[in-house]
């Protein structure tokens, strides 16, 4: 007869986030079940409620697990930007974005087992946290402080932050081959950064 072996919580804990992240990477996240993930570790499906709740709160384990990476890769790539060049940074942070939600990394490397999400209002709601985290980092990064790009300041910036990376993302993904030149063109005449535009505010 087959025993299953015992475990630390965390440690448990662990793997069916692991087996959950792959099986929703494979299949889907509407075609995994509870049932799939508790074989995929060899346990009872009553532990993988006892770890994580129900369905929905696994799910929401792994969503949030892929935002705190992202979170992180953003962290990395803030500490080699240039300091003060918001064009670029915003522009640069939005390919780094698309590329994550493409299951890339930051030099076009697979990311970890990004999840394949059926359901659009459980995608957009990802999406939204996703941009919403970002924000919060470009914000905490002091890209929208006194003096950065050229000496313009950013009216409200959390949420104009908001507005122009969830537009530019999703742009980005509907038009895939979209030049780096033209979001940067974009971002510049939103934030108002460029010259012709700080004259003009000026007048």
């Amino acid at each position: 007869m087959s025993t299953r072996s015992v475990k630390h919580p965390d440690v448990r804990r662990t793997e069916i986030l692991a087996a959950a992240r792959e099986l929703f990477a494979d299949h889907g996240i509407a075609r995994t079940s509870i049932a799939d993930i508790a074989e995929h570790v060899g346990v009872t499906r009553g532990l993988v409620y006892h770890y994580h709740g129900d369905k929905e709160a696994l799910v929401d384990a792994v969503l949030e697990a892929h935002i705190d990476e992202f979170v992180e890769s953003v962290r990395a790539w803030d500490a080699q930007r240039e300091v003060g060049e918001i064009d670029e940074a915003i522009t640069s942070c939005v390919a780094l974005f698309s590329r994550h939600l493409r299951g890339q990394g930051p030099a076009g490397q697979p990311c970890a087992d990004l999840p394949l999400i059926e359901d659009a209002a459980l995608y957009n709601r990802f999406l939204d946290r996703a941009v919403r985290a970002l924000v919060d980092r470009l914000v905490i990064t002091g890209l929208t402080g006194p003096g950065t790009a050229g000496g313009a300041r950013i009216e409200h910036p959390p949420e104009t932050l908001y507005v122009l990376v969830h537009g530019l993302v999703g742009l980005a993904r509907s038009t895939p081959g979209l030049d780096r030149s033209t979001i940067a063109t974009i971002v510049r005449r939103t934030l108002r950064t460029d010259t012709a535009d700080r004259v003009a505010l000026a007048c």
